[in-house]
């Protein structure tokens, strides 16, 4: 049996706050319905699917931060969210295979964009997969809805900045923020604000 990991990631064009990528595996049960490109569903269906890919898929989410994305540039950091995103589902992986009864498998990847992280897994890159294939866009909606939470946290802590409004995102009101202010203490200092 060949289990696809879909992987995507979230944040690459903010000025502020991590990269999130996300790596999934669904059950062949999956009501993919309720999944789309995580940019396409209201934040009432992004949370309302997470819980629901949380409780039946194999998944793993992982968040690289401001100060390592200026220091290996935003798609190095992608890809090192994807790997570790990967690492952490394949932890989990054999006693979720087990708990549905499958035992012989082969890993499969499939990524949105142009670049596949660096996995021990045959992988293959396509764009706008988040639109088409329910592994990837399980994948977006993880790690869009962990980078959004952590967003809104950095708001309670730098409430000036307005990240629970624009996440970070490359706003004209986050630009004049950042020019009036100064950058915050999560800002990417590689990226023109």
């Amino acid at each position: 049996m060949i289990l696809t990991v879909g992987f995507d990631e979230a944040g690459r064009g903010p000025l502020a706050g991590p990269v999130a990528a996300a790596a999934v595996i669904l059950p062949p049960d999956f009501p993919i319905e309720i999944l789309n490109d995580s940019k396409k569903l209201s934040e009432k269906k992004r949370l309302y699917a997470e819980t629901i890919i949380k409780e039946k898929a194999c998944w793993g989410i992982s968040l690289v931060d401001h100060e390592t994305i200026d220091k290996i540039n935003i798609l190095q950091a992608s890809m090192l969210a994807m790997k570790n995103a990967f690492i952490q589902l394949q932890e989990k992986l054999p006693a979720w295979a087990s708990a549905l009864a499958i035992n012989d498998f082969i890993l499969s990847g499939i990524t949105d964009g142009t670049r596949c992280p660096d996995v021990n897994i045959e992988c293959r890159c396509e764009p706008k997969a988040d639109g088409k294939y329910p592994q990837v866009m399980a994948a977006s909606i993880l790690a869009k809805t962990a980078r959004d939470r952590l967003m809104l946290e950095m708001d309670k802590k730098y409430p000036e900045y307005g990240y629970a409004k624009h996440k970070g995102y490359p706003t004209p009101e986050h630009k004049k923020i950042c020019r009036r202010l100064g950058p915050s203490p999560i800002q990417r200092l590689s990226f023109k604000y």
